[in-house]
């Protein structure tokens, strides 16, 4: 009879084993490239001490958006999605996004997330996009240059005059060496490094919810004027004129250039790629001091119907843990976290505390149609640039920009 008894109690071990193992679920997740690096090792964490697991596919960055549009359309997207932030409104627009308001604002640190990414991930009151990956936008510059041109190389601008005439400085070098590095024909790396300088200033290109464009201010045409001047005056390369954002970074990772806007990803890149590169980092400033920060990065998303939510909100409540937000900070994203920030970047290079300090007061504009009024190569914002930074009418591409864009946005779903 013991042994009877035993093997029944060995039998509903391996069977409750078997429900217990059977009960454990998988969630798939996608990112797009720009995550390559960070998302992996987040998710290798997880699945090590979690029983649910995730399933990542990693999706390249100009697939990623029609892709998900479409699976989303067909039933057959992914249970969540690391979303480029900028898009969080189009996608709740459209419908294809769970409502998470009431899990989001039950999360004890939910005043501690990025404002700007929780502010595009809500779409008429409610939450359907919450922080996950993060990226400032900064100005970096050479060290050695500033040296070699008598600057103090520990020193970076603090207005828009002292960018200028570091530049210059810099410039005078000569050779193939230039004062200042910027992407003339693209409209994304503009939105990320321009409108910082005017929203430093007290100017925007866009209305707090995103209903009326308001490119035609004097913070506009006075960052336009300090552009078109160090163009004028032979300090930016001429190739910058058509770089579409291949030198985006590549350009100051060359060694030959003095100052330019960048992004936090350069401070992993020059430190791994270019170690050879002394370089320090500051804010974009505003006219006369100050400073903003574009506030990019993903949301995490989760596409509405899926039966796996429970598993999606443990894998972010790991994301948000400290454990979480340092593997982040560590792989290439700053923290979006502003409580736990200091802390999950304590080990790394302390120019990522800048990064971060520019992050917590970041901007992000607020648009449904986002892609067609800035990331479009045809959009007003993208043909606007490069006509008021290297073309002769400056009134006619503001204004002509300012009527397509209000135009789109009337035509545009309602915030």
């Amino acid at each position: 009879m013991r042994t009877f008894i035993a093997k029944l109690a060995l039998a509903a071990a391996v069977i409750g084993g078997g429900l217990q193992a059977a009960s454990a679920e998988t969630a798939n997740i996608w990112v797009r490239a720009d995550g390559s690096n960070f998302m992996p090792r987040i998710v290798d964490a997880f699945n090590k001490a979690h029983k649910d697991q995730i399933k990542l596919d990693i999706i390249p960055n100009a697939e990623i958006i029609p892709k998900y549009g479409a699976a989303a359309a067909g039933g057959t997207a992914p249970d969540a999605l690391s979303l480029d932030l900028i898009y969080t409104p189009s996608f709740a627009a459209a419908g294809q996004l769970e409502d998470i308001t009431d899990w989001a604002k039950s999360l004890p640190y939910f005043s501690s997330l990025s404002p700007a990414h929780v502010k595009t991930g809500t779409y008429k009151g409610r939450v359907y996009g919450l922080p996950f990956s993060a990226d400032s936008s900064v100005l970096i510059w050479n060290k050695k240059l500033f040296k070699q041109a008598g600057l103090d190389p520990e020193k970076g601008p603090t207005n828009w005059a002292e960018i200028e005439a570091d530049a210059e400085k810099v410039n005078a070098l000569g050779g193939d060496i230039k004062g200042f590095y910027f992407s003339g024909n693209c409209g994304g790396c503009n939105i990320f490094t321009f409108t910082p300088l005017i929203w430093a200033s007290g100017g925007d290109i866009l209305s707090e919810d995103g209903s009326k464009a308001t490119l035609d201010s004097p913070q506009l045409r006075g960052a336009i004027d300090l552009y078109r001047s160090m163009v004028k005056k032979g300090l930016v390369p001429e190739g910058a004129q058509t770089d579409t954002g291949a030198n985006f970074f590549a350009a100051f990772a060359g060694g030959k250039i003095g100052l330019s806007p960048s992004g936090a990803f350069a401070i992993g890149a020059l430190n791994t790629q270019y170690p050879d590169i002394d370089y320090g980092i500051t804010f974009l400033p505003g006219k006369d001091g100050g400073w903003s920060s574009f506030a990019g990065g993903d949301n995490f998303v989760v596409t509405k119907g899926t039966k796996k939510i429970e598993v999606v909100k443990e894998f972010l409540d790991f994301a948000y843990s400290l454990e979480g937000q340092t593997i982040l900070a560590k792989y290439g994203s700053l923290p979006v976290r502003g409580d736990i920030a200091k802390d999950a970047l304590k080990d790394l290079d302390p120019r990522y505390q800048v990064a971060a300090e520019a992050m917590a007061k970041g901007k992000t504009p607020y648009t449904v149609v986002f892609n067609d009024l800035i990331n479009s190569a045809n959009g007003p914002w993208t043909q606007m640039v490069n006509e008021v930074f290297f073309g002769d009418d400056v009134d006619g591409a503001i204004s002509n920009a300012q009527e397509t864009m209000q135009s789109i946005i009337d035509q545009a779903p309602q915030k």
